[in-house]
C-alpha cells in the first residue's frame, strides 16, 4: 500500500491557452481538486508555496478551505519556504487550519528555492545573524516553529490579564495535538535529510534534488532516503518515519494525454539552479499504463517511500487533473500494489 496524493504549484496566467487565469482561479480550483482527488480514492492534496509569483503564495487560509470541504484525505504544502515564515505566528495558522481539518494536516517546510526576487525574505523582515545564511535562518525558524509545536507553555503571563489565564506560563493557541509528528522536511542533500531525521521531521524528496555523485536522481534520492532512516533509527525515535517523493507521472489513457504528453522527455536532466550548486532534474514518465507500470519498478526512490506526490499540470484545469489522477490510482496503482 502506497499514499498518493497530487502536488500543485498553483500557476495561473492570463493566457488564452490557460485555464487558471487568475488567483481566484488558482485557488478556488485548488479546493474543487482536492475535492475530486478525494472522491477518487486518492490520500492526499499537497500545494507548493512561492513568494512574489502567480502562483500559490499564503497557504493557511487554502489548507483551511480544503479542510472544510473533504473529510479523509491528508492536506499538506510541498514545500513552505521558512526564511519567509515567522514561526510563531505560523504555529498558531498551521493549529487552527489543522483543527478545522480534523488533524489532517502534512507540512512541508523546507529552506525553499530560488525565488523570484533576490533575497525576498528581505522584504518579509528577516534578515540572518552576522556569519550565517538565509538557510542557517531558515533552519532555525524550522527549529522553533517544531519546538512551539509541542504544544508547552513558554511566556510569562500578564498578572493583570484581560481574561483569566490557566496557571503557568502560556502557550500558543489553538494548539492542535498531534501536529508536531506531521512536520516534514523538503531536503535537497543528504546531510539536510539526515538533520531533519535527527529533529524528528519526515522527509519530503522532490523532483529535483542537488547532485552529489552523477547518478541518476531516482538512485540518488533512495540513497538519500536510507541515511535519513539510519539517522532516525540512531536519534531513537519511537514512531515510524514517513517519506516522500514527488514525480511527473502521466498514463497515457486517451488522446487528450497523447497530445499533450506523448512527446515528453524520459531523461534526467543536471544544471545548475543556484550559481554554485549542481542539481539533477528528475524525468517525466509519460506512457500507456503497461509500459509506465515496467517503468515504474525500477524508480529506487518510489520503491523506498513510502507516500507518492503526482505533480499535477494545474492550468490543463481541474477536470483534466482530476482525470490525471485517476488514471494513476485505477491503471497503474493496482498492479504496483499501491492499491
Amino acid at each position: 500500500m502506497k499514499n498518493i496524493g497530487f502536488l500543485s504549484f498553483g500557476h495561473w496566467s492570463p493566457s488564452p491557452q490557460s485555464q487558471t487565469r487568475s488567483a481566484s482561479d488558482a485557488l478556488l480550483q485548488s479546493i474543487d481538486l482536492a475535492v475530486a482527488a478525494e472522491e477518487l480514492g486518492a490520500d492526499g492534496a499537497y500545494f507548493r508555496v512561492h513568494h512574489f509569483a502567480r502562483q500559490l503564495g499564503s497557504p493557511f487560509p487554502l489548507l483551511a478551505a480544503v479542510g472544510a470541504r473533504t473529510s479523509r484525505i491528508e492536506i499538506g504544502t510541498a514545500v513552505i519556504d521558512m526564511r519567509y515564515e515567522n514561526p510563531l505566528y505560523m504555529a498558531e495558522d498551521a493549529g487552527a487550519a489543522d483543527l478545522i481539518a480534523g488533524g489532517r494536516l502534512q507540512l512541508g517546510i523546507s529552506r525553499g528555492s530560488p525565488e523570484q526576487v533576490i533575497d525576498g525574505w528581505r522584504y518579509f523582515g528577516y534578515v540572518p545573524p552576522e556569519g550565517q545564511t538565509d538557510a542557517d535562518m531558515a533552519r532555525r525558524h524550522a527549529e522553533v516553529f517544531l519546538d512551539v509545536l509541542k504544544g508547552e507553555g513558554f511566556a510569562q503571563p500578564n498578572p493583570r490579564p484581560m481574561f483569566p489565564n490557566p496557571p503557568g506560563m502560556l502557550r500558543l493557541e489553538p494548539f492542535s495535538e498531534g501536529l508536531r509528528d506531521r512536520i516534514w522536511w523538503g531536503a535537497a542533500t543528504n546531510a539536510t535529510a539526515e538533520w531533519a531525521a535527527k529533529l524528528g521531521m519526515n522527509l519530503q524528496s522532490s523532483t529535483l534534488k542537488f547532485d552529489e555523485s552523477g547518478k541518476p536522481l531516482h538512485v540518488q534520492q533512495a540513497e538519500q532516503i536510507r541515511a535519513y532512516r539510519a539517522a532516525w533509527k540512531e536519534a531513537g525515535h519511537t514512531r515510524e518515519p514517513r517519506v516522500s517523493v514527488s514525480r511527473s507521472i502521466f498514463a497515457l489513457v486517451d488522446d487528450r494525454d497523447r497530445a499533450y504528453f506523448g512527446g515528453s522527455d524520459s531523461q534526467d536532466h543536471f544544471g545548475y539552479i543556484e550559481a554554485d550548486k549542481r542539481a539533477v532534474f528528475g524525468r517525466t514518465y509519460a506512457a500507456e499504463p503497461d509500459v509506465l507500470i515496467e517503468q515504474l519498478k525500477q524508480d529506487d526512490a518510489i520503491t523506498e517511500a513510502d507516500t507518492l506526490l503526482l505533480t499535477v499540470p494545474n492550468q490543463l484545469g481541474v477536470d483534466y487533473n482530476a482525470h490525471v489522477i485517476e488514471a494513476i490510482v485505477k491503471h497503474v496503482a493496482p498492479a504496483l500494489g499501491w492499491r
